[in-house]
């Protein structure tokens, strides 16, 4: 059975980040992608110019207005801007009982802001208990924390632990900001402790790959059951896109993957 996968973020016109690679990346790795935007942002490989959030009652409409009517077998959240959205998007997924894999996008590759401060406080209150997985990376850990950001594997383990402790069932910590050789991602549940590592590839094409990762990872989660064996799947799968990149001619800052390589083969 082909799953359903709904992703809940924003918008980002140049394709490589955001609803775009969200749906990209569930249909590459054989979902049904479905969308409710959060909001509008002005961008390019370049950086972010402006964000517009969506009326929080539109976006609650619009989950809503899918659970409805299809099946729907895991949900990524990415982007959700302000702590008004992040509760409406909280209150319609609360009794829907599917798999939640919560990307906390806070800051953008650029250093743009894109989940005001303010709504911190309610993505850990609101939606983080909900979550299967959380993928955050580094920044985004510390900032959830209100911690300086991890420098070492040890510093990982011990915010992972913290990370676990706000209520999910899952966190994959991303390590890649720590500058190995290797970008080493830690898996944590209250029974599994993992490393996830995979060489680091010399690119600058990493545009949106916070957002294909838990893409992908909710729409493996959706078919096999196991956040690790759905986390494992998502990261092979998201260094096989940035490997591919380079075959890619977007922009002329930070490129996204590509997403359909194993089409292009």
């Amino acid at each position: 059975m082909i799953p359903n996968i709904l992703s809940i973020a924003g918008s980002d016109p140049s394709g490589g980040a955001g609803i775009q690679a969200d749906l990209k990346a569930i249909g590459a790795n054989g979902g049904y992608g479905m969308a409710a935007i959060t909001g509008l942002t002005v961008q390019n490989t370049q950086g972010v110019q402006a964000a517009e959030p969506v009326d929080p009652g539109l976006v609650a409409a619009q989950v809503e207005a899918v659970f409805e009517d299809i099946r729907v077998d895991a949900v990524k959240i990415g982007m959700l801007g302000s702590a008004a959205i992040v509760r409406a998007v909280a209150g319609v997924l609360a009794a829907r009982g599917v798999p939640v894999v919560l990307d906390p996008v806070m800051v953008a590759k650029g250093g743009d802001r894109l989940l005001a401060a303010d709504a911190v406080a309610a993505l850990c209150e609101a939606l983080v208990p909900l979550a299967t997985v959380i993928t955050p990376n580094l920044p985004e850990a510390a900032d959830l924390l209100g911690q300086p950001e991890a420098r070492t594997r040890d510093g990982m383990e011990r915010q992972a632990g913290a990370l676990l402790a706000l209520g999910c069932a899952t966190v994959l910590l991303k390590g890649g900001h720590l500058g190995e050789d290797d970008s080493p991602d830690l898996f944590l549940s209250a029974d599994r402790c993992v490393w996830l590592d995979a060489p680091r590839v010399q690119t600058r094409n990493t545009h949106g790959t916070g957002c294909t990762l838990s893409a992908a990872l909710a729409t493996h989660l959706a078919t096999l059951g196991d956040p690790l064996a759905a986390a494992r799947a998502a990261k092979a799968y998201t260094l096989a896109a940035i490997r591919a990149a380079g075959g890619l001619a977007v922009g002329q800052g930070q490129g996204p993957t590509d997403h359909f390589f194993a089409l292009r083969r």
